[in-house]
């Protein structure tokens, strides 16, 4: 979640607000100094290397690593035409990327006209995720968005009992589910595999990606598809949810305590963008992560 996307506190869909007599500007930036070494690789070679961040968050985006341009390798930016605006912050110039033979359009970019309270970001260019091989903080490659240090994840044991339908059919019965407790997300109930009658699980082709949990593989419950998921092999962080198998209460009658859950709203992730490069491609086609 973080501070600006999801419903976080910075975002159009906050579930929370800010206690202050009179009323906020309807969108509020952040920028704050990241305090990470950060590296960018670009055609096999190391472009970026600073320990010079600005983290910016603003509503509606995942956060944005900006590097002062004075640790970008010479001669990998190019200076293209193409000058778009930025609705809070001016112009904002687009460069072309080029290392080793190579380059990318429109790959990275930086706000070239800001207003004076915005300073911070000055004499800074930001590289779009998707278009670089890989980011780092030190030697640890960071895959999803820029690492959100506002985002956290708990999960804790209960006995509650959760029950799962499909009509009459008993999918799962358990009283030791783990809560998992995510950041602008919803409480998700992960239910051991001794636990679910795992006939009823159809694996399906597709996987989805977190940057804070890892692949999640998908399944079909009768015809309710993709009513249910597991991370099969979760990051270390998150591990003791690592192969159980959490269901979608918009998709399939999930029970806790003899009530019906209900999935609230605003709980959509947008996987694309220049900001983020939430697919499983990232890590199934390119340079593997190394454990966490």
């Amino acid at each position: 979640m973080g501070l600006a996307w999801q419903q976080g506190p910075l975002a159009s869909a906050s579930v929370g607000r800010f206690l202050t007599a009179q009323p906020l500007p309807d969108r509020l930036l952040f920028a704050e100094p990241l305090r990470r070494r950060m590296r960018v690789r670009y055609a096999g070679e190391w472009i970026v290397d600073s320990e010079d961040v600005v983290l910016l968050h603003e509503p509606g985006r995942y956060p944005v690593a900006y590097f002062a341009i004075g640790d970008v390798r010479d001669g990998a930016l190019v200076t293209e035409q193409r000058i778009t605006q930025h609705r809070d912050l001016g112009q904002t110039q687009w460069f072309t990327v080029e290392a080793a033979g190579h380059q990318a359009q429109h790959a990275a970019w930086q706000l070239a006209a800001l207003p004076p309270h915005a300073a911070v970001l000055q004499g800074r260019v930001a590289f779009a995720w998707r278009a670089m091989d890989a980011f780092y903080e030190e030697d640890e490659r960071i895959v999803g968005h820029a690492a959100d240090p506002y985002h956290r994840i708990d999960i804790r044991a209960t006995s509650r009992h959760l029950v799962v339908r499909d009509c009459q059919r008993v999918i799962a019965d358990s009283q030791r589910p783990l809560a998992l407790y995510e950041s602008g997300f919803a409480t998700r109930w992960y239910v051991p595999r001794g636990d679910i009658d795992q006939g009823a699980l159809e694996p399906v082709d597709g996987q989805t990606f977190c940057p804070y949990k890892g692949l999640a593989s998908y399944y079909t419950i009768g015809g309710r598809k993709r009513a249910a998921w597991s991370y099969t092999n979760a990051w270390p962080e998150v591990g003791s949810v690592s192969n159980l198998v959490s269901f979608e209460p918009d998709k399939i009658d999930v029970y806790l305590d003899g009530r019906q859950l209900q999935l609230p709203p605003g709980q959509n992730v947008v996987p694309h963008g220049v900001d983020r490069g939430l697919d499983p491609g990232e890590i199934l086609a390119r340079e593997p992560v190394r454990s966490r």
